[in-house]
């Protein structure tokens, strides 16, 4: 036995703890028994529900048929507010023709310097407007969460009603939580003590979401 695990061992027995996968089994079982608490019916079409909640929030949206119009599309975003056409793009959104859309490009995690990040998402939360990213190596939290402006790809059949159903669609797909789960609500933003709201002070000023297909 490794002094590691004799430290580990005297703890378990100080707090009566049993075996962990009996334990963390017991939990969940907890868990699916509780009932779920109330949460709200959303009827309609969710593509739309989730673009006026994200519009709220002060991101913008926009829609397309197919991924191969995504690459003009974000060009012509990014003309109309006289950005640089240049981007760092996440590995699962990659294989876009960035180049043919006159793009400066590369794929990997962000950097200070680059001034735009286009990410795909996991899914995307109609009732409040919010998109679910998951990290991973094709899918660094950098591009989302470092460049002053964040271009998030949304596939429509990947709009969910709430976050349990988000939640309930990352169990049955992924099983495990990745590292990290962050939830984008628009662009970041604070409020000093007279409550002026400030956007991009810990992230993204500009969030730039592009629907792509009709909703499942």
């Amino acid at each position: 036995m490794s002094a590691r695990d004799e430290i580990l061992g005297r703890v378990r027995a100080g707090l009566a703890k049993g075996d962990a996968g009996s334990r963390r089994a017991a939990a969940l079982a907890r868990l699916q028994a509780h009932p779920p608490g109330p949460r709200p019916t959303l009827a309609g079409d969710l593509v739309a529900r989730f673009r006026d909640k994200a519009q709220s929030l002060a991101s913008t949206v926009e829609q397309v048929d197919d991924y191969a119009a995504v690459p003009a599309r974000v060009a012509a975003y990014l003309a109309g507010l006289g950005l640089p056409a240049q981007a760092v793009t996440a590995l699962d959104v990659a294989g876009l023709d960035w180049a043919a859309a006159g793009l400066a490009w590369r794929s990997g995690v962000a950097v200070d310097a680059d001034p735009v990040g286009i990410s795909g998402c996991f899914c995307a939360i109609a009732e409040t407007g919010t998109l679910m990213l998951l990290s991973g190596a094709s899918t660094p939290a950098s591009v989302s969460l470092l460049p002053e402006t964040h271009i998030a790809l949304v596939p429509a059949a990947r709009i969910v009603a709430t976050m349990e159903d988000a939640f309930a669609l990352l169990r049955a797909e992924r099983g495990a939580l990745p590292r990290a789960v962050n939830f984008v609500s628009g662009p970041s933003r604070t409020g000093d003590i007279e409550q002026t709201i400030v956007l991009g002070a810990h992230g993204p000023c500009r969030v730039h979401l592009i629907v792509i297909g009709e909703n499942a």
